[in-house]
C-alpha cells in the first residue's frame, strides 16, 4: 500500500466517524439522563427532513449554534397557504416548538408538519407516539431536504453535460477532452451494453435519452446520499421518489408496446385455449409486478445501507466506549466503500431492466 493510499484512507476514516458521531450526537443523550435510542437517531437521518442541517458548533453550551440551510415550509390548510422558513422550527422535531402563521399553530412531529386544534397550546400523545389534538395540513409542498438536493443533483448534471458540450464544439476533431472525457465513456457505455443488447439496433436511440437521464440522476443522488456533511440526503432511499422513476418507466413501456406484446398478454399465441385463459391474469400481474420490483430494489438497497452504517455507528453510544470507536469507524468505512460500489450498481441495474423491459415491449414477432 502507498503512502498516499494510505493517507486518503485515514482521512476518510476520520472524516466518517467525526460526522457519524455527530450524526448520533444529535439525536442522542441531549438532556441530562436521556438514553441515547438508536432506532430513532437511525430513522431520523435516513427520512426526509424539512432543513438541511450541517452541523453544531459549541454543542452543549451556551453559544451552542447550528451551521444549516434553511429550506420554505409550504402547507395547505382549510384557512389557505402558510409559508415560512423551516429554521422557524429551530431544529425541534418532537413537536415542541410552535410556529404560529395564519391564525394557527404548526409544530414539527418527526419531520411531519402538523396543525394543533383549536385551543391547543401543545402536542399530546397517545400511547402509540402518535399526535391526538393535531392533524396534517390538506396539502404540504414544503421544500424538504430531498427535494432540495435533487434541485442540486438537476444543476450539477447540467453543468457536467454543458461543460461537455462546450468541449465538444470547441474541439476541431470531436476527440474529448476535460469532463467530456469522463462522460463520453460512460454515455457509450450506457449505449453499447445497455440501450443496445436489451432494445435493438434499430429502436434503441428513441430510448437513449431516458437512459441517460436516470443512469446520472439516480448514481448522483446516491453518491450525495454517502456525503455525511450533507446529513445523509436519502433521495434514493425515499420510496415516492423511486416509485416515480419506476411508474415512468411503467408508463414508457405501456405505451411502447406493440401488437406482439400485448398478445403475450392477453392471448398468448401458440398455446391451448384453457392455457391462455390461465396466463392472461398471471401476465396482467407481471406487468405491474416490473415496475414494483424496481421501486423497492432501489429503495431498499440504498436505506439498507444507511441503515448499517448509522447502526454500527451508533455501538459507540450503545456500549458507551471509546474503545468501540476503532471497530465501529473500522467497520463503517468498509460499508461506505461498498456502498459507493452500490451507487453506480443500482443506477446500473435500474437503467438496464427499464431497457430490456423497452426491448420486450417493442420486439417483434419471431417467425
Amino acid at each position: 500500500m502507498t503512502l498516499n493510499t494510505f493517507r486518503n484512507l485515514a482521512l476518510t476514516a476520520l472524516f466518517l466517524s467525526v460526522s457519524f458521531i455527530g450524526f448520533a450526537k444529535d439525536s442522542g443523550e441531549g438532556e441530562e439522563g436521556e438514553k441515547f435510542d438508536p432506532k430513532e437517531m437511525i430513522l431520523h437521518h435516513v427520512k426526509d427532513a424539512y432543513g438541511m442541517h450541517i452541523a453544531t458548533l459549541n454543542e452543549g453550551k451556551e453559544n451552542e449554534s447550528h451551521i444549516t440551510i434553511p429550506l420554505p415550509v409550504i402547507v395547505y390548510t382549510d384557512k389557505g397557504f402558510s409559508v415560512f422558513s423551516s429554521s422557524a422550527f429551530h431544529h425541534d422535531y418532537h413537536g415542541h416548538e410552535i410556529v404560529e402563521r395564519n391564525g394557527q399553530k404548526f409544530v414539527n412531529v418527526h419531520e411531519k408538519v402538523y396543525v394543533l386544534d383549536e385551543g391547543a397550546s401543545e402536542v399530546a400523545y397517545d400511547a402509540e407516539g402518535h399526535p391526538t389534538n393535531a392533524h396534517r395540513p390538506t396539502l404540504d409542498l414544503s421544500i424538504t431536504r430531498n427535494v432540495f438536493m435533487m434541485w442540486v443533483s438537476i444543476a450539477v448534471l447540467l453543468l457536467i453535460f454543458l461543460s461537455a458540450a462546450r468541449r465538444y464544439k470547441k474541439a476541431d476533431d470531436y476527440v474529448p477532452s476535460g469532463i467530456a472525457s469522463f462522460v463520453e465513456p460512460l454515455i457509450v457505455f450506457v449505449r453499447d451494453e445497455i440501450a443496445k443488447p436489451m432494445i435493438g439496433d434499430h429502436k434503441y436511440k428513441r430510448y437513449m435519452p431516458y437512459l441517460l437521464t436516470i443512469f446520472f440522476f439516480i448514481w448522483i443522488n446516491n453518491i450525495f446520499g454517502l456525503i455525511p456533511i450533507l446529513n445523509g440526503a436519502n433521495v434514493s432511499g425515499n420510496i415516492a421518489f423511486t416509485f416515480t422513476l419506476a411508474a415512468i418507466t411503467f408508463i414508457i413501456t405501456t405505451f411502447s408496446g406493440n401488437k406482439h406484446y400485448w398478445e403475450h398478454i392477453f392471448w398468448m399465441p401458440g398455446v391451448p385455449v384453457p392455457m391462455k385463459i390461465f396466463l392472461m391474469p398471471i401476465e396482467i400481474i407481471g406487468m405491474f409486478v416490473k415496475p414494483i420490483s424496481l421501486m423497492i430494489r432501489l429503495f431498499a438497497n440504498i436505506t439498507a445501507g444507511h441503515v448499517i452504517i448509522l447502526a454500527l455507528m451508533s455501538l459507540i453510544f450503545v456500549f458507551k466506549t471509546v474503545a468501540m470507536a476503532p471497530v465501529s469507524v473500522v467497520f463503517s468505512l468498509f460499508i461506505t466503500v461498498i456502498e459507493i460500489v452500490v451507487t453506480a450498481i443500482q443506477a446500473y441495474i435500474f437503467t438496464i431492466l427499464s431497457a430490456l423491459y423497452f426491448g420486450m415491449a417493442t420486439e417483434e414477432a419471431h417467425h
